[in-house]
């Protein structure tokens, strides 16, 4: 009952972290990890409405990176907030940037869109986009948004602003955080065994084995590479929310993973090193 995975309005998510909370406790599960891209502004929040109900809150981020000029998220766990939250603000302002530039490309296309005013510390993302664009009424879902304009490599894409996995992991690493490569089957920049050497290479800890974009037998494949490289494994549903458009079903549940909690008592340990 483990959800090491989650997203909330903080960035790209659609419940509140205490909706989030709710919504968790519902699913029986006991242990939550809040994850927003590049912003930690969701704990205090999660924690506070978690004390009551018996659920563990274990404190997160997933930091985007760019290695092969493609994406590659990395998620980090138990940071010291105070450490973390001036690079964060650093890439937070890097987000607003990249979003600021993917409107004006969009505009240019004969798509205008007003991104919506968000909460301090709040990261904009794609998401965010796609809904405008749905509001605005250019597309007819987020889904249409991403796969028309707003994916890898089409017409309003925008990268990130540079960021190697060596930094991130770095970074991670001073702020006493253990990181984690999320979701690898995801990553489109090189294969899984090349990119994970290089990852190693770089102070990689952990590898995020179960989530709803693997099978089977990539699962399977995972596990043998945290086995090879004595890496810790983490899972979770990659929870974004009912999706706020009504039209494009989430692709996930959370707790849909089935996780077992002993898979927190590593990373637990993992972090003590650390600090």
């Amino acid at each position: 009952m483990l959800e090491l995975h989650c997203h909330t309005t903080c960035s790209d998510g659609t419940l509140t972290p205490s909706e989030l909370v709710h919504a968790a406790v519902r699913e029986g599960v006991l242990a939550l990890a809040i994850t927003d891209h590049d912003t930690l502004s969701g704990w205090q929040e999660a924690i506070t409405t978690a004390q009551p109900h018996n659920l563990e809150i274990v404190p997160g981020v997933e930091l985007s990176t760019v290695h092969n000029d493609r994406s590659l998220h990395i998620l980090g766990f138990y940071p010291n907030a105070q450490q973390l939250s001036a690079p964060l603000s650093e890439r937070l302002e890097g987000r607003k940037r990249r979003s600021q530039k993917m409107i004006a490309k969009l505009e240019a296309l004969g798509y205008p869109i007003s991104l919506p005013e968000l909460g301090e510390g709040m990261a904009p993302g794609r998401p965010h986009l796609a809904k405008a664009l749905v509001d605005a009424g250019h597309v007819k879902s987020m889904r249409e948004a991403f796969d028309r304009l707003l994916g890898d490599d089409k017409p309003a894409y925008v990268h990130y602003e540079k960021f190697s996995i060596s930094e991130g992991i770095t970074l991670l690493h001073n702020c006493g955080a253990v990181p984690v490569w999320a979701h690898p089957y995801l990553f489109r920049g090189g294969e899984v065994e090349d990119v994970l050497k290089e990852l190693v290479d770089a102070g990689l800890m952990g590898i995020e084995v179960y989530h709803p974009s693997h099978t089977p037998k990539e699962r399977k494949h995972l596990e043998a590479l945290c086995s090879q490289y004595s890496l810790l494994m983490t899972g979770g549903s990659d929870y974004h929310g009912p999706s706020p458009d009504g039209k494009s079903p989430s692709s996930s549940t959370l707790n849909m993973m089935r996780l077992p909690l002993t898979l927190l008592d590593p990373l637990k340990e993992a972090a003590h090193t650390l600090n």
